[in-house]
């Protein structure tokens, strides 16, 4: 009886090393394999961090590459990171510059001529301007959201907060300086033709050539166009500065 327990506890004692032995290996393999994950992670970020220095902060202007596949491989999960970046420009492009170009040209006037005859115009191109500044506000503020949301180590965070600043909140901020000059053009531009309608019977209007029989009418008619100059003026500071900016210099 003593030397069957003692076989059966032997036994015992056998399976209870191999259980801890088979532990201790598995443990240890799961080791290996979170320092080959963190690695890939660190030659991902690596990467993701040499690309946004390269082609995007250190060209001079507005610069939204596009990755290759390769490149963008090799940025792992951080691809995604870039995505914030391309999708808020090439949503202000479709939705914002494009259009804007649109009411550019319904607004543009070419004579005194077009201030009355082409009232329509200049309103259904104010009401454009409404539309392009909600649309911007939203852009913005989708990629503010994501942006917000993600996750980096410091050494990436520095980084990429310097390529959204250039790519993102700068270009928004600029845009959003064209709206007021624009507003106060199609204001001062319907003001002036208001005028010319109302005192149709005073003013003849032929091309860029203006006579006036009233020189009350003539001295607020030069006063108001004085003023429109003044504001278009505002315009072309506006859209300099964007230039500006997109060119780097």
């Amino acid at each position: 009886m003593l030397g069957g327990s003692s076989k059966r506890e032997g036994i015992c004692i056998m399976k209870r090393t191999r259980v801890r032995f088979n532990a201790l290996w598995l443990c240890l393999a799961f080791s290996f394999l979170l320092a080959a994950c963190g690695s890939k992670e660190a030659e991902q970020r690596t990467a993701f961090i040499g690309f946004l220095q390269a082609r995007v902060l250190d060209k001079p202007g507005l610069r939204v590459p596009t990755p290759t596949a390769d490149e963008k491989a090799s940025f792992g999960d951080y691809a995604q990171h870039y995505a914030v970046i391309a999708d808020f420009n090439e949503g202000m492009n479709k939705s914002v510059s494009q259009p804007m170009g649109q009411v550019m040209a319904k607004g543009a006037l070419r004579s005194i001529a077009d201030l009355a005859s082409r009232r329509d115009d200049l309103k259904a191109a104010k009401d454009g301007l409404g539309g392009l500044r909600t649309a911007l506000d939203q852009e913005l503020a989708k990629a503010d959201a994501a942006h917000a949301k993600l996750k980096q180590p410091d050494d990436l965070k520095q980084v990429y907060d310097k390529a959204y600043e250039k790519t993102v909140s700068a270009p928004a901020a600029t845009f959003k300086e064209v709206f007021p000059a624009l507003d106060k053009v199609f204001d001062g531009a319907l003001a002036v033709g208001d005028y010319l309608e109302q005192n149709k019977s005073k003013i003849q209007v032929s091309g860029s050539s203006v006579s006036v029989s009233d020189p009350a009418v003539q001295a607020q008619l030069n006063k108001m166009l004085q003023e429109l100059n003044g504001q278009s003026k505002d315009i072309n500071a506006a859209q300099a500065k964007m230039q500006a900016m997109v060119r780097g210099s």
